[in-house]
């Protein structure tokens, strides 16, 4: 008895005073009827489960038990996900700001630039005794719809005759020229844009002074000009602003820049491709322009007396020439 009591304990551990601690988890098999309880215990659970509506509540009442466990295990994740949160907002923030200084920066010179261009136009104004630009009038509107037809290129704004809109009223956006009314309700407006296909406006290129016919080509990011010779000075890039010419559109506004040049060896004009300048499939505050005839000053018409001036100096100049 004193030999078996002194025997060694497999997986014990022993204290100083010599007694042995029986081991916290057994690493012997496992008795075959706790397994066959386990299954019968899992197969009557998936049959109540599938069965008995009552395992319904059995399980609300224990989610409802285990959603605190749930909350304060989620804890840490929810902790680390909010930090991680914040220090990439404060990252965001940072690069943000430092962006907006730069640009800050950047449109402050051009402000500056600006100022000086305005002042030195008003100068060659002076010399060369022009008259200065009529300022036009003007009133904001919202976009109410777009035209569903997709082989139209139309939307309805929120002013109507009620705010004085008159048909052939230009419309324009921040960006540049958008279209133009084309009828007109007490409370609406439709517009035709400038990329639809029926669509034309006379523009010039900025550059050099030269004018073509901007043609819509029935899509919301494309535009053509018409009838471009192959020689003719116009690059990619080019900006395209209104010429003023049908005194519908008034000059200087900008329609659209050069995208594509194809020139054509064997033909004597070149296809050229635009895109708008205005937001067309963004904007949703418009301005449009009065430039109506009965809206015009008569200050800027010419006299009878100063036509007849103007023959009486260029006459004998002419005459002097042929000579």
């Amino acid at each position: 008895m004193a030999a078996a009591a002194d025997a060694p304990c497999v997986g014990c551990r022993r204290f100083a005073g010599g007694r042995p601690i029986k081991p916290l988890f057994s690493h012997g098999p496992i008795p075959g009827y706790r397994m066959i309880l386990c299954v019968i215990l899992a197969s009557f659970l998936m049959f109540a489960d599938q069965r008995m509506s009552w395992m319904e509540d059995v399980r609300a009442q224990f989610s409802t038990v285990v959603a605190p466990v749930q909350w304060i295990v989620s804890l840490p994740a929810r902790g680390l996900s909010l930090a991680s949160l914040a220090l990439s907002d404060q990252t965001r923030l940072v690069n943000e700001n430092r962006q907006l200084r730069e640009r800050l920066l950047t449109l402050s010179q051009r402000v500056q630039r600006m100022a000086s261009l305005s002042e030195e136009n008003v100068r060659l104004r002076e010399l060369l005794k022009a008259a200065p630009r009529q300022k036009i009038p003007w009133l904001t509107a919202g976009l109410l719809t777009l035209d569903n037809d997709p082989f139209l290129q139309q939307m309805i704004i929120d002013r109507g005759q009620q705010s004085g809109v008159y048909s052939g009223q230009p419309v324009v956006d921040s960006a540049g020229l958008v279209g133009q009314i084309i009828s007109v309700s007490r409370y609406s407006s439709r517009v035709l844009l400038i990329t639809d296909a029926s669509h034309s406006v006379p523009v010039q290129i900025n550059r050099n002074g030269l004018r073509f016919i901007a043609r819509g080509a029935g899509q919301h990011d494309r535009l053509t000009l018409d009838n471009v010779p192959n020689n003719t000075d116009i690059r990619e890039g080019d900006l395209l602003v209104t010429s003023g010419l049908t005194g519908r559109f008034p000059e200087g506004y900008p329609v659209a820049r050069v995208s594509r040049i194809v020139r054509n060896a064997g033909t004597p004009f070149v296809s050229v491709e635009v895109r708008p300048i205005a937001q067309l499939d963004r904007s949703r505050n418009f301005l449009l322009l009065f430039t109506h005839d009965r809206l015009r000053p008569k200050s800027h018409q010419l006299s009878q007396d100063a036509v007849d001036a103007a023959l009486q100096v260029v006459r004998p100049a002419r005459q002097e020439a042929s000579q």
